[in-house]
């Protein structure tokens, strides 16, 4: 039963209002802690908070407003110069916010809020008296414990250090072919696992009046109020409740955005009545040249007006990519400051708008790689230091569109990657050939980090191992039709570019033809059309192969991948690029580009279908899932050269 009875609704706005006020005051307390005199910013989360408190006495939620109240108190010391902000009074302040996002989860479940720790409680007194010391906040159980770095200690001190888990936690550890995090440190940066990556000459312990700092996933829970381990890319994250889900499902509007949709729904209903008007005509035997120009005329109007109609409620489905970003910058803070290091999350293309079905499915990969980023991509500031860098490191995460794509950018400024080392580790683990490591260019060599199993330890530890690595970001990256490159200068830093096409109910898809049935396949994976020609034709290793600017490519036909009879050779070669594999794709002909709708298959769906869309004469056509079908079928879909060569057109008998 409800403590809310009768103003469900209004908590359901208070939560979506709030929830977003609270995320932008995170978002300015890592601003204020650069910036400790800028007392405009002061006012803007003095007002945040203020306005959070309204609305939960309004909900009789005594607890938040006490918490809320006291947090504000030491606001407007703050605002007053009565005092100064420090790395400690953040910490506690942060660990106030994050108890007010756990008391929007009691509220989300219909239940008033219980009160605030009482160790939260006494600290914030402290503050707002003038009287917190750096050894009361390291007592906070919430607070990372800063990493000291000592001009000299022992050697033997290193195993001080916290250890942090990956942000991904799978439901049970995983075998010895778990992604090993010290090991892909070791990897990448060229230099010794994390565990000793501060030994000499300088150590690294632990403040020794504070605890243990939290570990990534309790960071990301804090700063974003939702388990860390919850998978990326489904529908239903584990952990949520169905309130969540359901206002998940909620999307802001533009009110001018749906006075265009009326206005166009207005038009059409006239084009509609005008053309009515012609059919009746026309039924009615007036055919002359006027009234065929009219109905010429009527229907290029309707489908101008339905053009824009589409655009104008797809942008309704748009929202601003900055609503995903607002989440990130304190999980840098927090996840720096646990580690000893002096990062800045730099963020721009906030404006950049985006399909809202696609924001939940990329938060937890770009968590991960900011994650990585701070943790394995940036080095401690005494290594930069030496390394002839400032202290503080910058990770940049940028938005940006690009003709019908949308570009995300997560980059940092370390050591980057070591492609000899990846490949190297790779063959360890028998997971590449000695063939495949000689042939591979760097590019090749950063994309083995999304090998799953991608690890050198023996066995699963606490600290590494038991991460579901980044094949899992490639794979919910692809699920959205995107592509995600490594680009890395070794000490200069990583990049990682993900593709994302604008929205996914519209797919641009290549009709491509089997004898005389099409099938469509998406765009985004084709890289050009080639003839299939016998002279280019080669066999290596029994199966039928092309050179394609010097890359030997293998060939699939369309007919081997379905399962169906071949009738004749193949006149063409789709070149397809699914994730890190590339083929040529035989097939009978191409019938051109479509902009395909798509109507999934929720019913029955045969393996290897995306779903189906209709062509513009009225066919219903298959949208193929062209990875499934090559995972599937790849060994039955071999051709060897003399197979793909010697079938020919059927007789005219």
């Amino acid at each position: 039963m409800s403590d809310f009875g009768g103003m469900e609704d209004l908590l359901q706005d208070f939560l979506i209002e709030a929830g977003d006020l609270l995320s932008g005051v995170d978002n300015k307390l890592v601003d204020l802690e650069r910036s400790p005199g800028d007392t405009g910013l002061l006012n803007e989360i003095f007002r945040g908070f203020h306005t959070i408190k309204g609305g939960a006495g309004f909900l009789n939620a005594t607890e938040l407003v006490t918490l809320c109240h006291l947090t504000e108190s030491l606001f407007d010391k703050l605002r007053n110069a009565e005092l100064l902000v420090t790395p400690e009074m953040m910490d506690v302040i942060l660990a106030a916010t994050g108890s007010v996002r756990d008391m929007f989860g009691e509220l989300e479940r219909g239940v008033q809020p219980g009160a605030a720790s009482a160790q939260l409680i006494d600290l914030l007194k402290l503050a707002v008296a003038g009287q917190l010391t750096a050894e009361a906040a390291a007592t906070l159980t919430n607070t990372p414990a800063p990493v000291q770095v000592p001009e000299s200690e022992p050697a033997a001190e290193t195993s001080a250090l916290v250890p942090v888990s990956p942000v991904f936690v799978p439901p049970e550890p995983i075998g010895e072919d778990g992604l090993d995090w010290n090991a892909l440190y070791e990897a990448v940066a060229g230099g010794p696992p994390l565990s000793a990556a501060a030994a000499a000459p300088t150590s690294v312990a632990v403040d020794p009046h504070g605890v243990q700092g939290k570990s990534p996933d309790e960071i990301i829970q804090a700063a974003i109020g939702r388990r860390a381990s919850d998978k990326p890319g489904y529908s239903g994250p584990v952990g949520r409740r169905e309130s969540e889900r359901q206002r998940d499902n909620s999307i802001r509007v533009d009110t001018s955005r749906l006075d265009q949709v009326l206005n166009l729904s207005g038009e059409i209903g006239l084009t509609k009545n005008r053309l009515n008007a012609l059919r009746s005509d026309i039924l009615n035997g007036r055919s002359d040249s006027e009234t065929l120009h009219a109905l010429d005329v009527a229907v290029s109007q309707l489908d101008l007006l339905v053009s824009d109609l589409q655009n104008a409620v797809m942008k309704t489905r748009m929202q601003p990519i900055g609503r995903l970003f607002q989440k990130y910058p304190r999980i840098a803070r927090d996840l720096a400051r646990g580690l000893g290091k002096d990062v800045e999350l730099m963020l721009s293309g906030e404006e950049t708008e985006i399909d809202k079905t696609m924001i939940e499915d990329l938060s937890d990969p770009i968590i991960h790689l900011i994650r990585n980023a701070v943790d394995h991509g940036v080095e401690l500031p005494h290594e930069r230091v030496a390394a002839g860098k400032s202290e503080k490191s910058v990770v940049r995460l940028e938005a940006r569109q690009e003709g019908d794509h949308i570009v995300i950018i997560v980059a940092d400024d370390g050591h980057g990657m070591n492609a000899e080392r990846l490949r190297a580790k790779a063959l360890e683990k028998r997971l590449i050939t000695d063939e495949e490591a000689n042939t591979m260019d760097e590019r090749q060599s950063y994309n083995l980090v999304f090998l799953p199993g991608f690890s050198t330890a023996d066995k699963v530890s606490d600290v590494s191992g038991r991460g579901v690595g980044m094949d899992v970001v490639r794979t919910n990256i692809q699920k959205l039709n995107g592509t995600i490159d490594i680009r890395s200068a070794q000490g200069k830093g990583t990049t990682f570019t993900i593709s994302l096409p604008l929205t996914l109910a519209i797919l641009p898809v290549l009709v491509v033809r089997l004898d005389e049935q099409p099938f469509a396949v998406p765009l985004s994976m084709v890289r050009e059309i080639l003839p299939v020609d016998p002279a280019e034709v080669q066999e290596v290793g029994g199966r039928a192969t092309m050179v394609v600017r010097g890359e030997v490519l293998p060939i699939y036909t369309l007919s081997g991948l379905l399962g169906w009879p071949q009738q004749h050779r193949p006149e063409y070669g789709v070149l397809m690029q699914t994730g890190e594999r590339n083929y040529v794709l035989a097939i009978d002909t191409f019938a051109g580009r479509e902009d395909a709708v798509i109507k999934s298959l929720d019913a029955f769906r045969p393996k290897g279908v995306a779903g189906v869309t209709t062509l513009a004469n009225g066919q219903i056509v298959l949208i193929l899932d062209m990875k499934e079908l090559l995972a599937s079928f790849s060994e039955q879909s071999g051709i060897s050269r003399e197979e793909l060569l010697q079938q020919r057109l059927p007789s005219a008998a």
